[in-house]
């Protein structure tokens, strides 16, 4: 977080409160540095609340579900 985007932004602005907010916050990580790391912090952790990584809690949901799947060798829909 020290090198990235969102260094000189307040942490509340990555914990939104509605999908406008979502947004905001995911086009201040699109072009970060730190945009993979922070992501991968977030899935190994399985934080649930706010934009890590320029994604989602739903969108992280879904990476979990699809890596889950891909692991067992079924399709991601199964």
């Amino acid at each position: 977080m020290a090198v990235g985007n969102c260094a000189e932004e307040p942490p509340t602005l990555f914990f939104p409160s509605d999908g406008v907010g979502v947004e905001v916050a995911k086009k201040i990580c699109e072009d970060c540095p730190s945009k993979e790391p922070c992501l991968e912090y977030a899935l190994a952790n399985r934080i649930d609340h706010g934009v890590w990584g320029g994604t989602s809690e739903r969108q992280r949901r879904r990476i979990l579900k699809a890596r889950r799947s891909a692991a067992l060798g079924q399709p991601a829909g199964a």
